[in-house]
């Protein structure tokens, strides 16, 4: 785990309930990074605001029986970032690599969403990508920039293929990125398509990408909320999904063929610990419901 040490710094823990690296199943990385940020920067304060929000929420998940407290985690602390955007990805690749290498589940709190390029980039083969966002994230460019929050998801789909993303509660799009979109028949959702088809169904279809691959990773931009539920993300976008639509999307996708997930995009001086709050709950339920799968 030498890339692990290298890379990373410890402040403060998630959920204040750890194990040794040794002894762990789970590995929380933050990546306090939003060098790309362009309407509301400060996600580089999320994971400190959420690991703050999970030492004061209960950790026992009604969903799923599960109590957090007992649950195998460990915290290793912040990725060394620098403003270099490739630099911090490949520095992500290399400790999500290292946390792979020795069989445990990585899990990254963001920052902004560029950081689930450096995590994809470390997956190994046939792996498919849900994510949950309101934006495509399907640019080529922004900004005079390849790497991008507005350009993270159209990178990955060069590493797994336009047929390994699944883009659920998404809402807002330019043109460029429709085109895209209906050229590759990426598979996407809007919220009030999901709100027609019923949640149950719609976790059917989560299943059904996830069953095509090895292996799936979640990536949870917390701006798929309408902002009456998250006011503090760096991009909110009106007509979003519920919490619990985005718990049951989350169950849907926590099952053992999930091997990572991040959470991003959260701006905590943008309200005063709501995001926060709701994004340490999130986070304690996906944890949960992968344990509950594994042990299943």
């Amino acid at each position: 785990m030498e890339s692990l040490a290298f890379h990373t710094s410890k402040l403060d823990s998630f959920s204040g309930f750890e194990k040794p690296l040794s002894e762990a199943r789970y590995v929380i990385v933050g990546v306090p990074f939003d060098h790309t940020s362009t309407y509301r920067a400060g996600s580089r304060f999320a994971p400190h605001a959420i690991r703050e929000a999970s030492l004061n929420i209960e950790t026992y998940s009604l969903r799923t029986g599960v109590d957090i407290e007992h649950v195998p985690i460990h915290d290793a602390g912040d990725l060394h970032v620098v403003d270099d955007v490739s630099e911090t990805i490949r520095r992500l690749s290399e400790v999500t690599k290292d946390i792979f290498s020795a069989e445990k589940m990585p899990i990254m709190i963001g920052g902004e969403h560029t950081i689930t390029l450096g995590a994809v980039r470390s997956l190994p083969k046939s792996v498919g990508v849900l994510s949950l966002d309101a934006h495509g994230d399907l640019r080529d460019e922004y900004g005079g920039g390849k790497l991008s929050h507005a350009t993270v998801l159209r990178r990955i789909s060069e590493v797994v293929g336009t047929d390994g993303i699944f883009v659920c509660g998404v809402r807002a799009l330019c043109s460029e990125e429709v085109e895209f979109i209906e050229k590759h028949k990426i598979r996407h959702v809007t919220p009030w398509e999901m709100r027609e088809l019923g949640m149950a169904k719609m976790a059917r279809q989560v299943a059904e990408f996830a069953g095509k691959f090895n292996h799936l990773y979640l990536t949870i931009d917390t701006d798929v909320l309408d902002p009456a539920f998250a006011p503090g993300v760096a991009n909110p976008e009106f007509n979003g999904i519920t919490p619990n639509e985005l718990m049951e999307l989350v169950s849907a996708a926590a099952t053992k063929r999930m091997i990572s997930f991040d959470l991003v995009e959260v701006c905590p001086n943008y309200d005063t610990g709501a995001t926060a709050v709701a994004a340490a709950r999130v986070i304690f339920e996906a944890i949960a419901q992968a344990e509950k799968s594994r042990k299943r």
